[in-house]
């Protein structure tokens, strides 16, 4: 088995191309919904930028492994990184709400595909023994870089054309490392089966938690940029605003994974709920007009919204058998991406309805619902035993992470 010294070299030019692919769609993130608004699109259109996306995604998760065992690793991610990069860069010639849902939906399922050639690559190259330092390095990359992306907002005017040709040309030259790696391409995938009645009937908790975990943070990426225009925020503003939920979700996700796994996962749930719909009530219902005070605010729902996904995909974890991980993996990914197609749409019309703050009336309904389901499960149904559970592991519990099958050479 090769040591992580050994191992880094050859994936060194893969995370590179993380990097860059990551920031520019961390940029295009939010840049999207705050040129939609200064193109007066109306809240629910807004919204259906989002849910559109993660129908794509939803669709690539099903289909991309299919073009990947078509034509190869390689091959694959640049022609998918082409295409979104394309995407990012209509967006500027026109300010047609249908054709903006439909290149979202293009650009979800470019990067549902690309995610699949990315950790399926890390997948192959690592061994169990250095699985989750190397996964855990990726996620680090992602989070860190999702806010240089966001941040990057600040570096034009979102109203004209250069930060979308930014956002276009980090996408597309992220496929330039991996298409001249000497580096040798993984094997291709195999295609997971999806029983989600199964899943559920495993774990209501795990299946139900990433569903409207999905909702929440799916309505959050959509709107929030909407939220903070509304409030009078400039642009710089609204990428700090966007960037602190994203921190608050980094900073806790490890300790907060640690805790799951010395008491029951469910009551962990629950506290992150609770959490998370009294920052969201507050952010809805609240006159701040410090910008201190809805940073503060921000940063505990995103540290409050953003681990509910890995903590319910653990909880699922430890109710399956280790044969079972792929589909497991399959079935989560894809009930949380339905339930961040639906997210965007509820607060929407929320929004149009009651306001900007109908986005965290929206998120704040979600986590209420989930929270009451997981105080019913834990009034008719017992704990999994501690020395049953999986150990929580951020590899396999992250949102952006695809099914992967286990190699041939490790214990099922």
């Amino acid at each position: 088995m090769p040591g992580v010294k050994s191992l880094l070299p050859t994936v060194s030019a893969l995370l590179f191309s993380v990097a860059i692919l990551v920031t520019g769609n961390g940029l295009q993130w939010t840049l999207i919904p705050v040129r939609a608004n200064l193109e007066g699109f109306a809240p629910i259109e807004i919204g259906l930028l989002g849910s559109s996306y993660y129908l794509g995604f939803a669709l690539g998760c099903l289909l991309g492994g299919s073009v990947i065992q078509r034509v190869g690793h390689i091959r694959a991610f640049t022609a998918l990184t082409a295409v979104a990069s394309t995407a990012v860069m209509i967006h500027a010639l026109t300010s047609n709400p249908t054709v903006w849902w439909g290149l979202r939906a293009m650009t979800g399922f470019c990067f549902a595909g690309l995610y699949l050639v990315i950790e399926s690559w890390l997948n192959e190259r690592a061994s169990n023994e250095n699985r989750g330092l190397v996964m855990g390095i990726y996620t680090m990359i992602n989070l860190s870089v999702t806010i240089v992306g966001q941040m990057m907002l600040t570096l034009g005017d979102p109203a004209d054309f250069p930060l979308f040709a930014l956002a276009s040309i980090l996408i597309s030259f992220a496929a330039v490392p991996v298409a001249l790696t000497a580096a040798r391409p993984p094997a291709r995938l195999e295609q997971a089966r999806l029983r989600p009645v199964r899943l559920y009937s495993a774990s209501p908790v795990g299946t139900v938690g990433v569903l409207l975990a999905g909702m929440a943070t799916g309505a959050f990426w959509s709107l929030g940029p909407a939220y903070a225009i509304a409030l009078g925020a400039n642009t710089a503003e609204v990428a700090v605003f966007m960037s602190v939920a994203v921190l608050g979700g980094a900073l806790v996700q490890w300790p907060v994974g640690r805790l799951s796994d010395r008491c029951d996962r469910r009551i962990v749930v629950v506290g992150l709920c609770a959490a998370g719909v009294l920052a969201a009530l507050t952010l809805a219902l609240a006159d701040i007009e410090q910008r201190a005070v809805v940073s503060v605010l921000v940063a505990v729902f995103g540290a409050s919204a953003m681990p509910l996904y890995a903590i319910s995909a653990a909880h699922a974890f430890d109710h399956i058998e280790a044969a079972d991980t792929v589909e497991t993996s399959s079935g989560l990914l894809l009930a949380n991406g339905l339930g961040a197609i639906a997210g965007p749409i509820a607060a929407a019309s929320l929004m149009g309805f009651a306001g900007p703050g109908g986005l965290f009336v929206a998120t704040a309904s979600a986590h209420l619902v989930l929270a009451a389901f997981v105080l019913w499960r834990i009034r008719t149904s017992r704990p999994v035993p501690k020395e049953e559970r999986s150990e929580f592991d951020l590899a396999t519990t992250a949102p952006t992470m695809v099914a992967l099958p286990p190699k041939e050479n490790e214990s099922e």
